[in-house]
């Protein structure tokens, strides 16, 4: 578990040398102080005796999206032609305010990036009329597929607190109209819509397919994601017995996203 090291009056050099120690973020502070993310593997001491640090303190390291993500403060990221950046930010023109949260949904995942891509990809194509966001988490891609020109969103999870931090973002991003947000799984469900998007797990995924399969719309697009490419094949498969075709394949760092069509 990584953790937080602040170092008090550093050389102008400590940055670059803490990354050559394993820092996983690092950044100079005000009054010379230097903060970082180090691995436990490091300890506090070696850290500060290399860098001639005389005084420095230790806290615990907040993970972002489930822990799979570690940095020390939100930032701004693109991700095509939308900016996702904090909240305390001025808004900017195609830019995605997030508060910051424990909620899946930063931006920084490349599951998350995947999934913005292929959104805007097919809103380029042929604007939905509306959106389904499965396991929204902090809203992130039904946010960002109302900027993109898809005039309507229904956003469901089953954690609660994710719907409150979703609701908060689409209400600091003047959202909020076009956002729907419900407690529950595909389950819940009876409508169906022309473009699903479930940034999820593998094995939820699969579990859940006949009833994803069942939301779409006809001819309408599911865009699947948080798939580790050694299970790909699993996944797609499940979904085209289930009469969905594949569109295409996206894949970064280790992580898919399927891009799917219904054949009805």
């Amino acid at each position: 578990m990584p953790y937080r090291l602040n170092l008090q009056t550093v050389d102008d050099d400590a940055l670059d040398r803490i990354i050559e120690l394993g820092a996983i973020d690092a950044e100079f502070l005000d009054g010379g102080r230097l903060a970082a993310l180090m691995p436990d593997a490091v300890t506090p001491e070696h850290i500060a005796g290399a860098l001639g640090a005389s005084e420095f303190s230790v806290s615990s390291a907040q993970g972002r999206d489930d822990g799979s993500v570690w940095i020390l403060a939100p930032r701004p990221i693109q991700i095509g032609r939308l900016r996702i950046i904090p909240a305390g930010q001025e808004p900017q023109p195609d830019s995605l305010r997030l508060v910051d949260s424990t909620a899946f949904g930063t931006g920084l995942h490349p599951t998350t990036a995947l999934c913005i891509e292929a959104i805007e990809e097919i809103a380029q194509i042929a604007v939905p009329d509306s959106m389904l966001d499965v396991g929204t988490g902090s809203g992130i891609l039904a946010l960002a597929a109302l900027m993109l020109a898809i005039p309507q969103a229904l956003g469901i999870d089953i954690d609660e607190e994710a719907l409150r931090v979703a609701s908060e973002n689409a209400r600091i991003n003047s959202l909020q109209d076009r956002l729907e947000l419900r407690r529950g799984g595909p389950e819940v469900l009876t409508d169906v819509w022309p473009l699903i998007v479930a940034n999820v797990l593998a094995a939820p995924l699969i579990e859940m397919a006949s009833l994803l399969v069942r939301r779409v719309g006809h001819q309408g697009r599911l865009v699947l994601s948080g798939i580790p490419a050694s299970v790909e094949h699993d996944v797609e498969q499940t979904y085209l017995r289930l009469g969905m075709r594949r569109v295409r394949v996206m894949s970064r760092s280790g992580w898919v996203a399927l891009v799917l069509e219904a054949s009805w």
